[in-house]
């Protein structure tokens, strides 16, 4: 951690497949920071681009001193791209934004200044979400509202990652190695002072979306396998409502065989309870191997991801392929790496 009287801030900026996004992110992202009075960094994270990506932004490094570039060895996907962000970062505060335009730049002195009041963590909430059809923004809003209700750690509704950390908040955070991150709710259990900051969310400036239906319902089942164990107490609830109710029934059918006789017995009505309790053994193994699954990759302990080439911002010392965590060297845990 430096030790300054002068601030300086970092912004972490994670991107696949943005070059033609870069550009004006940046034009507007340098206007804000050229207005800030403190020292600033820029850390663009390829994330495995197979476009222009990585191009444009040796091109803004070229032209703008304070832009560093982490360059990762492939795709690991967001949560593990703003994790290395966050890994490099040097500032006092960080402030993590996509650089898809949707979350507005111009924010950004908001964020400092509520972080100057002694806040460690300020997040922009979302009380607008423009250009996003109505099932997006429709499942969206009871997901937030869901995960928070069946979750230990109270996840802001209505958040994304969009948010400034102070640098005790990032030095929390590179402590937690885990596989599978839902950064939005590590955002939350590091704790912390926490303030929200309302605004409206822009459409997408250009390029496309990589967040299809089916990834955001992957998305989904990862922050809730992650931060509750609330599907494996309802197959559990579900299986024990369905032997009473399979104990209830047979004694039914018992009491009237004694009381009538047995008539001949319904073939359909037979598969069709049979197909049922199937179906539910099936759901219920189904999510016993989700959480499964994850400690399978947990015990693996791989590295978060490697790193291929590495470019420092000019007002800052050289910057250290592996750099240092308070609890673990990221060698062995965060899997930095050089190509």
């Amino acid at each position: 951690m430096r030790q300054s009287a002068d601030p300086w801030l970092s912004v972490v900026v994670p991107a696949y497949n943005e070059h033609e996004v870069l550009d004006q992110f940046h034009q507007r992202l340098g206007a804000v920071l050229d207005r800030l009075p403190a020292g600033t960094e820029i850390v663009y994270v390829n994330d495995g681009s197979n476009d222009a990506t990585i191009e444009v932004m040796r091109r803004l490094r070229d032209v703008d001193p304070r832009v560093a570039i982490v360059d990762l060895s492939r795709n690991y996907g967001k949560e593990v791209a703003l994790t290395a962000g966050l890994d490099f970062a040097r500032g006092d505060a960080v402030v993590v934004i996509d650089a898809d335009l949707q979350d507005p730049p111009e924010l950004i002195p908001d964020l400092v200044a509520h972080w100057q009041e002694g806040y460690d963590v300020v997040y922009g909430k979302r009380a607008a979400r423009e250009g996003e059809t109505w099932v997006k923004k429709l499942t969206a809003h009871y997901f937030y509202r869901f995960i928070r209700s069946v979750s230990k750690v109270q996840i802001p509704e209505d958040a994304g990652d969009f948010r400034l950390l102070s640098r005790r908040a990032v030095e929390s955070l590179k402590q937690l190695r885990e596989q599978h991150r839902f950064m939005k709710g590590l955002f939350a259990w590091i704790g912390f002072p926490q303030k929200a900051v309302p605004y409206r969310r822009d459409p997408r400036y250009a390029g496309e979306t990589k967040w299809n239906y089916w990834r955001l319902w992957n998305f989904a089942i990862e922050g809730i396998t992650s931060f509750s164990i609330a599907p494996l107490k309802l197959a559990s609830y579900v299986g024990v409502l369905t032997a009473v109710a399979a104990f209830a029934y047979g004694a039914f059918i018992l009491v009237r065989t004694l009381l009538f006789g047995n008539p001949v017995p319904g073939y359909p009505s037979l598969l069709t309870v049979i197909l049922f309790l199937g179906g539910l053994q099936l759901l219920a193994l189904g999510v016993i191997g989700e959480y499964l699954g994850r400690m399978f990759n947990e015990t693996k302990r791989r590295p978060l991801y490697y790193v291929q080439e590495c470019l420092p911002s000019s007002p800052w010392p050289p910057m250290s392929v592996r750099s240092p965590e308070p609890a673990r060297n990221l060698e062995t845990s965060a899997g930095v790496g050089s190509g």
